[in-house]
């Protein structure tokens, strides 16, 4: 009898997945990528433009699940490389520090994050990245904003999920919130 093995580690089929999360916390990465002038202020925010599963368009950072036995460092470039393109440049550190850690309830009220498909918990970092950005996958566009516009009530009202709300913890943590 010949058994088959997966050899993509860290992946689960659409009905594993769901099990899973009915079941545990999932954890993520998110990154909201900024370019920063040569004091290392920054100057504009890089916001997705997303389409979800009910047809919403939407704001949105940089996103994704940690795969089993990977780096949190590794995941975020991979999810950098994955939304922004491979001449991003994302600059993150060796040893990365979350500015915050955002948990998503699928019941809506319990923190300001949610998200109606799981239990999760997200590690954010603020991370600079120095290339040419082209958003892939899944995002329609790319846009970067000031600080001041990413803070203001029309991006805000663009962003889901408490996104909005991770975006001016991002901004205060860095200084630029107005």
């Amino acid at each position: 009898m010949t058994e088959t093995t997966d050899t993509t580690p860290g992946w689960f089929s659409r009905e594993e997945l769901d099990s899973v999360r009915d079941r545990l916390p999932i954890l993520y990465v998110n990154a909201v990528p900024v370019r920063t002038d040569d004091t290392g202020a920054v100057r504009s925010v890089g916001l997705l433009l997303r389409v979800d599963q009910e047809g919403t368009i939407s704001r949105a950072l940089v996103s994704g699940r940690v795969l089993y036995h990977e780096r949190i460092r590794d995941a975020l470039l991979r999810h950098l490389e994955k939304d922004l393109g491979p001449v991003a440049l994302p600059r993150v550190p060796v040893s990365p520090q979350p500015f915050t850690i955002a948990e998503y309830f699928p019941t809506p009220g319990v923190t300001s994050f949610h998200d109606p498909r799981q239990h999760a918990v997200s590690l954010a970092y603020v991370v600079p990245v120095a290339g040419d950005c082209q958003p892939r996958q899944d995002a329609l566009d790319l846009v970067w904003f000031t600080p001041e516009e990413a803070a203001g009530p029309d991006v805000q009202q663009e962003m889901t999920g408490g996104q909005g709300v991770l975006l001016r913890q991002a901004l205060a943590h860095v200084g630029q919130l107005p």
